[in-house]
């Protein structure tokens, strides 16, 4: 499937998502994107949240760990992106499910990640139905991680 198929075909499908609180994101700050500049699953991660009313602003970087070590993203939830909004740090294909319920509930955390890229994610041929788990990092957490966010439960 061809980049702007994939990336038309997960906009339908984010388009169909239902939020929990689409309200919790409207007053948030842009989120910055730290991508590599060829990465269309990044793209298509970026363009769905802004489908979804997020203000997103993309940086093209070559080195990526630059990113990571900047916001202090734990080495074991790296992913293939790094994004910031409201003071957080939010590390690969999150579900907008997760960063939601994060900016609404505010907590005392770093960030939250999703390592590697796992398939059905958003932005990795989006499945509704891909189990996959949101981690919290940082923040009261210290150098911990805990599950923050079951993706594809019912």
């Amino acid at each position: 499937m061809s980049f702007k198929k994939s990336l038309f075909a997960s906009m339908l499908i984010v388009a169909g998502m239902t939020l929990t609180s689409q309200d919790s994101f409207a007053d948030s700050g842009a989120m910055t994107v730290y991508k590599n500049e060829y990465c269309g699953c990044c793209s298509t991660w970026a363009k769905a949240l802004e489908q979804l009313g997020y203000k997103i602003e993309t940086k093209n970087i070559d080195d990526l760990n630059w990113a990571k070590q900047k916001f202090d993203v734990p080495e074991d939830m790296e992913s293939c992106h790094t994004a910031v909004i409201d003071g957080y740090v939010v590390e690969g294909h999150v579900h907008p499910a997760a960063l939601a319920k994060m900016l609404k509930e505010r907590p005392d955390i770093k960030g939250i990640a999703v390592p590697g890229m796992p398939e059905g994610s958003l932005g990795m041929g989006y499945d509704p139905n891909a189990q996959y788990t949101v981690y919290a990092f940082g923040g009261s957490l210290e150098n911990k991680t805990k599950p923050y966010y079951e993706a594809g439960q019912k």
